[in-house]
């Protein structure tokens, strides 16, 4: 076996830098910034995601841009199914013969859908858990969209740029807490599960990565709301600036509106948007939702 190669002991075997190389060049398959490509050439890392990610042998996961499938030979022992989303047709139609030869016995468990994850409206199986190693320019919108189409899902764990990480598990009244945060804590409680360094992609990006676990939680609000709250919240991180009061004017209405609005949410008008918990964004669309 070569030293590229890291055995594991439930019938697959991981990928290593060199082969991973050898790989793409015999695919003729160059990363691009285009799409956000940086593959994993670490094996001790995927080891690493799938354990933080909490799955187990029942579970369905969808795995957005598997690449070369380092991370898929890594879950596909631990979990039910993988459903690997990838945009890349080329690497879409090696990976199953990757998977064939690496873990052979596992190779019925893989299903890989050559497609643009933000286009993905259904899946063959009702995915459990979201596990992903996600291009950087992408993975905010990804991870929201696929939190709104799959209720299924109860928790996700992605790896995205540490800068990113940070604002999508930041609280209200830190100088990063923005509308990734207010978004994903719609879904449920978001936590960091980790950092990780450059070297263990190919090719390095110029910016470490962290991981990011999402837990899903019910928090009772009214699914209508979510498009006015969300509405809301771009609008008050729009002018980050300037108070609630005048940034909601340009979707709740006139300046006299919009504090009626917000008094009646119990909502002071000269706060900013940063100083706001989810809980108050969706007060304010429950009165907002009124006076339409």
């Amino acid at each position: 076996m070569p030293e590229s190669i890291e055995p594991t002991s439930n019938g697959a075997t991981l990928l290593g830098a060199t082969e991973i190389r050898a790989l793409a060049a015999s695919l003729n398959a160059t990363p691009t910034k285009k799409l956000g490509q940086n593959f994993v050439i670490d094996p001790n890392t995927v080891r690493r995601i799938v354990t933080q990610a909490h799955v187990s042998e029942t579970d369905v996961v969808v795995e957005i841009g598997p690449g070369l499938g380092s991370l898929t030979l890594a879950l596909l022992p631990n979990v039910a199914k993988v459903l690997a989303v990838e945009i890349d047709p080329v690497l879409a139609n090696a990976l199953p013969s990757t998977v064939a030869s690496h873990a052979p016995s596992l190779k019925e468990n893989l299903t890989v859908i050559n497609a643009d994850a933000m286009r993905i409206n259904e899946l063959p199986m009702d995915p459990t858990h979201l596990v992903a190693n996600l291009p950087y320019n992408v993975s905010v919108p990804v991870v929201l969209h696929f939190l709104e189409t799959f209720p299924s899902l109860k928790e996700i764990l992605v790896m995205v740029q540490a800068e990113v990480a940070d604002r999508m598990a930041a609280g209200p009244g830190s100088k990063i807490y923005g509308v990734p945060s207010v978004k994903m804590a719609w879904y449920g409680d978001v936590t960091k599960a980790g950092s990780v360094g450059r070297n263990v992609f190919w090719p390095a990006p110029n910016v470490d990565s962290g991981l990011v676990r999402l837990v899903r939680k019910d928090h009772q609000f009214d699914p209508q709301l979510r498009e006015l709250t969300f509405t809301i919240v771009d609008a008050a991180f729009g002018q980050r600036r300037k108070t609630l009061r005048t940034a909601l004017g340009s979707v709740l209405g006139s300046p006299q509106i919009v504090e009626s609005i917000l008094r009646d949410a119990g909502i002071d008008p000269g706060l900013r948007g940063e100083q706001l918990s989810l809980q108050d964004f969706v007060a304010i669309a429950i009165q907002a939702k009124k006076v339409t």
